[in-house]
């Protein structure tokens, strides 16, 4: 099988658990209440192209156009759980964490997106700032930073203030990937 992407790596790894969680409970008759529960819970998240692409495959409808027509991040998604359906050893490492100097892209995305008005990102970088938050440390930092990037603070002294040199250079990596997008 050929290697995916360096990008789609990353998103497999930020999504590990959910992959893996989706075609286990699959795969256990059991289990069809808790994965009818994780299902309802990511469609209320915001992922009902994801959820619905994902019951139609899981109904052995795996419609191709259906997950074309997904958003990147999501057919990548939908691709795992189909691979991992067919084949349980292409399933992601659920240790294996994405890099985080390729995060700058992502996250810059979603803060030009909820800066647009867009509220499911906005609604995503809102629990990712909890996440980081309650993790303390260089994470809490940069929590503390996504809502002034979003609101178009761009000065690098202004929001690296008081980080060390990796979230630094993270908080820059955004920065640049933002100018890319025409954000500033």
């Amino acid at each position: 099988m050929p290697a995916l992407p360096t990008r789609h790596q990353q998103i497999v790894a930020v999504h590990s658990a959910f992959i893996r969680q989706v075609v286990e409970l699959a795969q256990s008759a059991p289990a069809s209440d808790t994965l009818r529960d994780l299902l309802r819970s990511a469609e209320q998240q915001g992922w009902t192209a994801l959820v619905a692409a994902i019951r139609r495959i899981l109904a052995d409808q795996p419609d191709p156009s259906a997950i074309r027509d997904l958003d990147e991040e999501d057919q990548v998604i939908a691709e795992a759980i189909l691979r991992g359906l067919q084949d349980p050893r292409t399933l992601p490492d659920p240790s294996t964490r994405p890099e985080p100097t390729l995060a700058a892209p992502g996250l810059a995305g979603m803060i030009r997106a909820a800066a647009t008005g867009n509220v499911e990102a906005l609604q995503l970088l809102s629990e990712m700032a909890e996440q980081m938050t309650r993790a303390g440390g260089p994470l809490a930092r940069l929590a503390a930073v996504v809502r002034r990037l979003i609101n178009g603070e761009r000065d690098p002294r202004q929001l690296c203030r008081g980080m060390d040199a990796a979230t630094s250079q993270l908080v820059l990596d955004i920065l640049d990937e933002l100018g890319k997008l025409g954000a500033h």
